[in-house]
């Protein structure tokens, strides 16, 4: 059984395939999933539609710092009427991202037509969550690419959640995961992690205690390379991750830690549930007009990592 520990099935890119996603998740023996919400009037009635259509989907609430620029000038009501109002809802998708600073990516889609935040206002936004989370016992789900100095401050500056956090599709050095493990992390493997090219972040993978892993595809961002590229979205200009996938990255790390994979599979229910909570249902026999899950949501930018 796998549990995919961050993804966003309720992109506007999955709609008219989400029928078949949630059976080929089905066909893959999937035990659950965290579908992380990136900002509150774009998809996060979208995620709230999925996860009350299917049990095993745990909600994720947070803004993503490429939307801190643009969030709503109420969203910290906003944002607490709606983790109220999901008591098993985890908080996420939140952190930081310097990447998105740089002016050639700024000239690039979607960043062309944002306005994007400076790092000042994504540390205080994603302090901001975290201190939340932490207040009200919730795990949460952190983004953090070219910023980690940054991190570090808030992570000792801030109160951190009791579950604990994610440091989903993990980028740092193996030598910064003791510190990180310490303040409670939990590292994702991603699949996009696959890549033999990325040595760095494997190593790193090496390095994670086995009570602190998990897996996940960001899906539909970061699709594995080819030939783990099994479960291509269809009638896709571009490669689109499916967030099948996640076998593949599953099969990868056991061979990655030299361990077997359903001892993997073990290890990782068990850090899910840590983390996120027990999973009382499987995915339905039955998964008919599953699209219309996404009806709520507002139309969507582009694909978050």
């Amino acid at each position: 059984m796998f549990f995919d520990a961050h993804n966003h099935l309720q992109f506007e890119e999955f709609a008219p395939h989400l029928d078949q996603i949630l059976a080929d998740l089905i066909a893959i023996n999937l035990g659950g999933a965290v579908v992380n919400g990136t900002h509150p009037l774009d998809d996060w009635n979208a995620v709230t539609a999925l996860a009350q259509r299917h049990p095993w989907i745990v909600p994720s609430y947070g803004i993503h710092p490429w939307d801190v620029g643009i969030r709503p000038a109420n969203w910290q009501s906003i944002f607490h009427q709606t983790l109220c109002a999901h008591p098993h809802a985890a908080v996420g998708e939140i952190g930081l991202d310097s990447l998105i600073l740089k002016p050639a990516r700024q000239a690039a889609p979607p960043f062309d037509t944002l306005r994007v935040a400076p790092i000042e206002e994504q540390i205080e936004v994603c302090a901001w969550q975290l201190r939340w989370a932490a207040n009200h016992d919730r795990p949460a789900s952190i983004h953090c690419i070219q910023a980690w100095p940054h991190l570090d401050k808030i992570l000792r500056n801030t109160s951190i959640p009791r579950p604990g956090f994610l440091l989903h599709a993990y980028s740092g050095s193996a030598e910064q995961i003791p510190g990180l493990a310490e303040k409670g992390a939990y590292f994702s493997f991603n699949t996009s992690h696959i890549d033999p090219r990325r040595t760095r972040a494997r190593r790193a993978f090496q390095a994670v205690p086995l009570d602190r892993l998990l897996v996940e595809t960001d899906a539909p961002a970061m699709p594995p390379p080819q030939p783990h590229f099994t479960l291509p979205i269809p009638l896709r200009a571009e490669a689109l991750n499916h967030p099948a996938n996640i076998g593949a990255a599953y099969e990868n790390l056991a061979a990655l830690r030299g361990i077997p994979l359903a001892e993997l599979e073990v290890q990782i229910a068990l850090n899910f549930q840590h983390l996120f909570g027990q999973i009382n249902h499987r995915p339905p026999r039955t998964v008919g007009l599953a699209a219309k899950a996404l009806s709520s949501a507002q139309p969507f930018k582009g694909s978050r990592v």
